[in-house]
């Protein structure tokens, strides 16, 4: 077998796991957030900042998990 395949297909993988996760943790926030805000819409603004940067950070990482699989793939 081929260990330049066994790489590419862990490679893809890693960046389909990558992007799952950040799928799901953005989903998870922006739902939490509207529930939040449909609690105290007097806070809107607040949540609604926390979200976006929470959001940003989990695209950062999902960005550098499809990243190092890339590296890996054509090192």
């Amino acid at each position: 077998m081929n260990i330049d395949l066994i790489y590419t297909g862990l490679a893809a993988l890693g960046s389909g796991l990558a992007v799952v996760g950040a799928g799901l943790g953005i989903g998870k926030i922006g739902s939490s957030a509207m529930d939040a805000i449909a609690r105290q819409p007097e806070s809107s603004e607040k949540i609604q900042n926390a979200m976006i940067i929470a959001s940003a950070l989990i695209e950062g990482a999902a960005l550098f998990g499809i990243v190092t699989t890339l590296l890996a793939v054509f090192k």
